[in-house]
């Protein structure tokens, strides 16, 4: 067993998932590669200053513009999205993830019993596609559906589209303000992927798929990118003969109670960090982010859902869905990554009136940061490329009650 300090594994976290030491990837092409490292790229609707996805790409891609994820997921057909915890997936992943879709529609859940309350409904659609080739949720109206109570849609067409998506059938062609435009599944993606994998090979596929999302995990029911229909009796049989090939390899964290596991094959990467040393693969492109700190999403998998408080002893709660006398920051807060820590957090908004990027409140974990030469540098420099990448005219400040930082900002 590996034994690594607490250093080692945010390095290791923040370098798989691209944000440390700095961004390796660049533009377009740069857009799929950080898609494909990640494992998971996480779609979310709400936009406040951006959104979630787009933050995302932004701390990882150099010269990354909103809707850049769009262009390779739904023009290139590199990615596809899918799930009830959404996320744009590669392409040639589909097989595996048709084994997947097919468990939702066999297994008696919450999806088949979708299928089976409104299948007439489904039925419908499906005629439906094969006549017009694309189809959204606003092409009926209400006063001609039969209503439902699902979160998932008030309209039995939007619940009979959202079944056959879910279960493989048809897939989203593009999407229009967010909302998906659906297709048959033959019209989206290529048809040697529109077949499934073998069962056995789906399961291990789902592991190492969640191990590289997580960096470190340890392969609990509850993981956000959990194993799919995998059975739970299954489970440990299957981890057990991947730490025997050496796919897997266990690691204790100092201070951390649970052993996690890693990929077999960064296991040198573990023992490079472990001794100081930044893997070739992850020398920045331009600055580092020491040099010019980086800005969270709300969704990011390294600090989303108590994973700031594990990592950077950084409470952080996304805010968003609390009433505004609950909120102790504000409604769309995000965490400043500099160097390897979160070190403070701000709410923002855009005036898209004025086309201003509104910093509504500002809060350092250390105090002494606000006069620290450094940090200001580097948070000015980092607040300069989320303005350009905002597409702002202008940035107000006057909310960081620091005079140094925000001299430094608006300078």
């Amino acid at each position: 067993m590996l034994t690594i300090d607490i250093r080692t594994a945010r390095r290791f976290i923040l370098g798989k998932q691209g944000l440390w030491p700095g961004r390796r990837w660049q533009g377009i092409q740069g857009t799929e590669q950080a898609i494909r490292e990640i494992e998971y790229l996480q779609l979310d609707p709400l936009q406040i200053i951006a959104r979630s996805q787009d933050i995302m790409l932004y701390g990882r891609v150099l010269d990354y513009t909103p809707g850049q994820w769009e262009e390779v997921t739904y023009q290139q057909r590199k990615f596809f999205d899918w799930g009830g915890w959404l996320a744009a997936r590669p392409m040639d992943e589909l097989p595996h993830w048709r084994v997947v879709m097919r468990r939702e529609r066999d297994n008696h859940g919450r999806i088949h019993s979708m299928g089976h309350e409104h299948a007439e409904a489904v039925a419908e659609m499906r005629d439906i596609l094969r006549e017009r080739g694309t189809v959204s949720n606003r092409d009926f109206k209400m006063a001609t559906r039969k209503r439902t109570q699902s979160y998932r849609g008030r309209k039995d067409s939007s619940l009979a589209l959202y079944y056959l998506w879910r279960i493989g059938e048809v897939m989203t062609h593009h999407r229009e303000n967010f909302e998906r435009v659906y297709a048959l599944t033959e019209a989206v993606a290529p048809a040697h992927l529109i077949r499934e994998s073998d069962e056995a090979e789906t399961d291990r596929f789902l592991f190492d798929k969640e191990i590289s999302f997580a960096g470190l995990s340890r392969l609990n029911r509850t993981a956000q990118a959990y194993f799919n229909g995998v059975p739970s009796d299954g489970a440990a049989p299957i981890r057990d003969t991947l730490l025997a090939n050496g796919n897997i390899i266990e690691v204790k964290v100092e201070g951390w109670r649970a052993v996690h596991y890693a990929l077999g094959s960064d296991l040198e990467t573990l023992q490079d960090l472990s001794a100081g040393r930044v893997p070739k693969a992850w020398t920045p492109i331009e600055t580092n982010t020491t040099e010019e700190v980086v800005f969270l999403a709300p969704l990011d998998p390294v600090s989303a859902r108590g994973r700031a408080k594990v990592l950077f002893d950084f409470d952080y709660v996304w805010e968003v869905y609390k009433p505004v006398d609950k909120r102790k920051f504000g409604y769309y807060t995000l965490p400043v990554l500099w160097d390897d820590r979160l070190v403070a957090r701000f709410d923002s908004k855009l005036d898209r009136e004025t086309n201003t990027f509104v910093i509504l409140g500002f809060w350092l974990e250390d105090e002494a940061l606000g006069k620290n030469e450094a940090f200001a540098e580097a948070l000015a420099r980092g607040f300069a490329r989320f303005v350009t990448f905002l597409g702002a005219d202008k940035l107000d400040a006057a909310a960081i009650g620091e005079p140094l930082l925000r001299r430094r900002i608006t300078a």
